[in-house]
């Protein structure tokens, strides 16, 4: 009932770097405002580390997110139906999968997640949770169409895509994601997606510079990766994590700071910063419900339904997917 190896659709060269990570790494490294997009922080060991903050007593988002799925599990469920087939878009560890399993009766069920082994490995699990229930893993940058297993091509679908990922792309490209979402679901599709509110800056801060220093570990792991798959040399020691709340685009900043003069070199490359310059690495934007459902249609897709919990610190949002039109 389950495939436990999964498909692989990332694209690798002979030494088994992933193509879109070195040319990602090399163009932000590049740019004036030094940039790498947040998805490359998902190897394994990213991967681990980010499941350790979501534990983290500053973050509020899963507890909010797992707060919604518990206790407006029949609501939500009423409106999605049973049997259809869930994608999950950068599943993770797919701890908050089960919520919705549980309570929808899905007919299959197929995570997708740029982090292979990680992949594989919370697949199995969840695969003996549900024995009844077909797992199809898919190795796959989600951040473009996604040619789903043969086996769910006539199904009906929900895409799900917790966790307010959507907030960590400026508005282009999260359009641009939402809109290859639809192509990969397709017509008819539903989507139930987390997004993140606009709340106090003490929060937010707190919630992306966590006491413990867990983040920041995050946050310098990319740069560990990039020394390991890329031939980089980059002195982790030389960069701090920093959080910062920009509000003229409602969105937290991650950035890694250079403490002094540095140079060094990514596959052969060679780069250099000054102490005080940063390298962009993530984005997290806050929503409020207007600016959510303003996004949501410019992808075609029109909301159905939204919770909150009880906080009203965070938000699920229930969409479906519309035909194009023309005309108002």
């Amino acid at each position: 009932m389950t495939n436990p190896r999964g498909l692989k659709l990332v694209e690798r060269d002979a030494g088994g770097v992933v193509l879109a990570f070195r040319t990602d790494v090399l163009a932000g490294l590049a740019e004036p405002q030094k940039a790498i997009p947040a998805r490359w922080f998902y190897d394994d060991a990213g991967s681990q580390l980010f499941e350790d903050i979501t534990q983290l007593p500053e973050y509020y988002p899963t507890r909010a997110e797992t707060e919604i799925l518990t206790g407006r599990a029949e609501e939500i469920a009423a409106l999605i139906g049973e049997r259809r087939a869930v994608v999950e878009f950068g599943s993770g560890s797919s701890v908050k999968t089960p919520l919705l399993l549980s309570a929808i009766a899905p007919s299959a069920y197929v995570p997708l997640d740029i982090a292979g082994d990680f992949l594989r490995a919370s697949s199995a699990a969840l695969a003996a949770k549900f024995p009844g229930l077909p797992v199809y893993p898919v190795e796959a940058d989600f951040m473009r169409r996604v040619e789903l297993p043969a086996e769910v091509a006539g199904l009906s679908k929900l895409g799900f895509f917790p966790g307010s990922t959507i907030g960590n792309m400026i508005a282009r490209t999260a359009t641009d994601l939402l809109r290859s979402m639809r192509e990969t679901l397709g017509e008819g599709a539903l989507l139930l997606i987390g997004m993140d509110l606009v709340k106090d800056e003490e929060v937010l801060i707190a919630a992306y510079d966590d006491a413990q220093g867990v983040t920041a570990r995050f946050n310098r792991n990319l740069l560990e990766r990039i020394n390991r798959e890329l031939g980089g040399d980059i002195p982790l020691q030389s960069f701090a994590h920093e959080a910062r709340w920009n509000d003229p685009f409602a969105r937290i900043e991650m950035h890694l700071v250079a403490r002094e003069d540095v140079t060094f070199t990514v596959s052969g490359k060679r780069f250099a910063m000054r102490s005080g310059e940063s390298i962009h690495t993530e984005n997290s934007h806050k929503f409020t419900k207007r600016s959510a459902q303003m996004l949501l249609a410019a992808a075609g897709w029109e909301p159905r339904a939204r919770w909150t919990d009880e906080a009203r610190q965070f938000s699920l949002v229930l969409a479906e997917s519309c035909p194009p039109r023309s005309a108002p």
